[in-house]
């Protein structure tokens, strides 16, 4: 049972912390995302998605990982380089 509490602990900051980043980076997530986001209960996909989150040049490229859903792991390329020209030529992307 601690296990249990323990586990949904890890996933209830992972997912606060997703959401600050979120924020943080590309304005406040929609109440879709936000939903989509307060599904996920593993802890490895949702740390996955803050490694997005800090990395996606822009919102759409985050976006894309976040339909992914489990099993996407590969963050890796100029796709997740937050200082690449994509975030300056999209910076109006949302």
């Amino acid at each position: 049972m601690e296990e249990a509490r323990e586990l949904e602990l890890i996933v209830r900051q992972d997912q606060e912390d997703l959401l600050a980043v979120l924020q943080m980076r590309f304005g406040v997530p929609e109440a879709d995302v936000e939903a989509k986001i307060a599904s996920i209960h593993q802890p490895d996909e949702l740390q996955r998605l803050i490694l997005a989150a800090c990395n996606a040049p822009v919102w759409s490229v985050f976006a894309e990982e976040l339909r992914a859903g489990e099993g996407a792991f590969k963050l890796t390329g100029e796709r997740f380089n937050p200082v690449s020209q994509t975030a300056f030529d999209q910076k109006g992307d949302s």
